[in-house]
C-alpha cells in the first residue's frame, strides 16, 4: 500500500471519545499507545496505512434545533484539539490537495462530515457556518426522519426532500459542501441527485443486491453515479454487508419492538443485543465486502466506489477488518481477485478526492 493514498469515507471516534469522556475533554484516552475500547488509535492508523480520514463530527438524532447545533459544534472543536494534541500525528485539512500534501508528510489528513441534517438546525447560515469551519460534507439525514429530508430507517413524510430540502442541496453545491446520501431513503437519494449540480458522495454504504438492507443503495441509483460523477464508500458494518448478520437483525429489531424500544437508537440496540437470549450472531469476514465492493464496480464503475468503513460507530466488525490497522487485508484481497494496481488506487482514494475537488470547482 505504499504507492496507493487510502481515503476513508467515515469514522466515528469523536463521538465514541465523547462516550467514553463524558464530554470531559481532559478525560479523553490518550491515543498514542493503543486503547483497546476504540477501534481507532495512533499505532493502528500507521499500521493501516491511512492517509485521510472524514472524521464524522456525529450527534444523535434526539439532539433538535439549538441543542443539535451546538453538540455539532463541540464536535468540531473536538476533531481541532485531536489534530493539536498530535501534531506528528494527525492535521487539519479543508481540500484534496491539503489531503495529499499532509498523507506524504506521514500523517493522517483529517477532514470532517456532519452526520445528518437535524444538526444544522434548520438553518442554511449554520450549514455556511459548519463549511467554513472546516466540515466537507453533510449527510442530509442519520436513523431518523429531519425536517425536511427522509431516512432510510423511518416512515417517509417528505417524499424524499421538502421544498427547503432542495434548498439546502442547492446551498451546499453553492458553498463547496458535499451532498452525503448515506443514511437517506431511495426516494431522497433520487430527489438529491435530481437537484445537485456536483457529485454526490455515500461515505457508508453498501449495495443493496448484494444484502438487501435500507441503508444500501439499489442498483438504479448506483447507475446513476456514473452521470452524476459521485462516490459509493463500502462500509465494514456486519448487519449491512451481510445477509446472514441482516437477518438476525432483524429478528433483533423484532424482539426489540416487543419489548417496546427503538431499534434505530444505537446505545439501545447494542445494550439489548448484549442481553437478547436470542441465537448467536453470525460472523461477516473480508470476503463480504470484497462482495459488495466488486458489486459497485460492476454496477456503478470503477471511477465511483470508495472505502468508508465505520470504525467506532459499530458494536461488530467482520472477521479480518476488527480496527483501523486492517485496511492492507482488504486491499490483499483485493489483489488476490485480480484488481489491477490502477483499480486499487481508485478505490482507496483517488476517488473520493476527486469528488472534493469537484465539490470545490462546482
Amino acid at each position: 500500500m505504499d504507492d496507493l493514498l487510502l481515503v476513508d469515507g467515515h469514522n466515528d471516534l469523536p463521538w465514541a471519545l465523547w462516550q467514553l469522556s463524558g464530554g470531559d475533554p481532559a478525560a479523553e484516552p490518550d491515543l498514542t499507545g493503543g486503547e483497546p475500547r476504540l477501534h481507532t488509535d495512533l499505532p493502528r492508523l500507521r499500521a493501516g496505512r491511512l492517509g485521510a480520514q472524514f472524521w464524522s463530527v456525529y450527534v444523535p438524532g434526539s439532539y433538535t434545533g439549538d441543542a443539535a447545533v451546538v453538540a455539532t459544534l463541540d464536535q468540531i472543536d473536538r476533531v481541532r484539539r485531536l489534530a493539536a494534541r498530535y501534531p506528528d500525528a494527525l492535521a487539519l485539512a479543508g481540500s484534496a490537495d491539503d489531503a495529499e500534501r499532509i498523507a506524504a508528510s506521514g500523517r493522517v489528513a483529517s477532514l470532517m462530515g456532519a452526520e445528518g441534517g437535524h444538526s444544522i438546525g434548520d438553518s442554511l447560515a449554520v450549514l455556511r457556518t459548519f463549511r467554513e469551519l472546516g466540515v466537507r460534507y453533510l449527510t442530509l439525514t442519520h436513523n431518523l426522519n429531519n425536517e425536511w429530508a427522509d431516512s432510510a430507517t423511518d416512515e417517509p413524510v417528505h417524499g424524499g426532500l421538502s421544498p427547503f430540502g432542495r434548498e439546502v442541496v442547492a446551498e451546499m453545491n453553492r458553498i463547496g459542501m458535499i451532498v452525503d446520501l448515506s443514511h437517506v431513503a431511495e426516494t431522497t437519494m433520487r430527489a438529491a441527485l435530481d437537484v445537485t449540480t456536483a457529485p454526490v458522495l455515500f461515505t457508508h454504504s453498501g449495495a443493496r443486491a448484494v444484502t438487501d438492507h435500507p441503508r444500501n443503495v439499489p442498483d438504479a441509483v448506483l447507475e446513476r453515479l456514473r452521470g452524476n460523477g459521485g462516490v459509493c464508500m463500502a462500509p465494514f458494518v456486519p448487519r449491512f454487508v451481510s445477509a446472514a448478520v441482516t437477518a438476525w437483525d432483524d429478528r433483533l429489531h423484532a424482539a426489540m419492538d416487543d419489548a417496546g424500544l427503538d431499534h434505530r437508537d444505537l446505545d439501545a440496540r447494542n445494550a439489548f443485543a448484549d442481553t437478547w437470549d436470542g441465537p448467536p450472531v453470525p460472523r461477516a469476514g473480508i470476503d463480504d465486502v470484497v462482495a459488495h465492493l466488486e458489486h459497485l464496480r460492476e454496477v456503478a464503475g470503477i471511477d465511483h466506489i470508495g472505502i468508508g468503513g465505520d470504525y467506532d460507530g459499530t458494536a461488530d466488525l467482520p472477521d479480518g477488518l476488527g480496527d483501523v490497522s486492517c485496511y492492507p487485508a482488504l486491499f490483499d484481497a483485493l489483489a488476490a481477485r485480480g484488481w489491477s494496481r490502477a483499480d486499487l488506487a481508485k478505490v482507496a482514494g483517488s476517488n473520493a478526492l476527486r469528488v472534493l475537488r469537484a465539490a470545490d470547482a462546482a
